[in-house]
């Protein structure tokens, strides 16, 4: 049963890796101006996820509450996978809050490891949206201008 158990962990680590490597692909290919947004999204639904009594679970249809695994990422990655923006970012954040739950208190160190990469992924958001501020402002005003 052991090995049945750690063959499951272990294809549920390889498959939420290679969603991540898509995700990190899509917040990269998103418009500059969508990266504000994105944090924002993703500060939203890692609270609601934090709400619920299964974060784990955090958007899984409630009759299959009590599965091993949710639905979120898959969900997430399938809008994420969107060529429209907005629906982009709501699947990124979705899939992250999802993610970061079903990670967070893990003991198996694969699935430390993709925390550790979920983690930096939502600081990089951090960064991309506060470079961006700091960009849009000196485009509205020039350093010169101010003198």
């Amino acid at each position: 049963m052991r090995l049945v158990t750690h063959l499951i962990a272990l294809n549920r680590e390889i498959r939420l890796r290679r969603q991540l490597a898509d995700i990190e692909r899509v917040v990269l290919d998103l418009p500059v101006r969508t990266h504000a947004e994105l944090q924002q999204l993703v500060r939203r639904e890692m609270e609601q996820a934090a709400a619920c009594d299964f974060p784990h679970l955090y958007g899984t249809p409630p009759e299959e509450r009590y599965s091993t695994y949710g639905h979120g990422p898959d969900i997430g990655l399938a809008k994420a996978r969107s060529e429209n923006p907005l629906i982009a970012t709501r699947g990124v954040a979705l899939w992250l809050a999802a993610v970061y739950h079903e990670t967070l208190d893990a003991r198996r160190p694969g699935a430390e490891e993709l925390h550790r990469q979920i983690l930096r992924l939502m600081r990089q958001i951090k960064e991309l949206s506060v470079s961006d501020r700091r960009d849009a402002h000196s485009d509205w005003m020039p350093s010169r201008a101010a003198i």
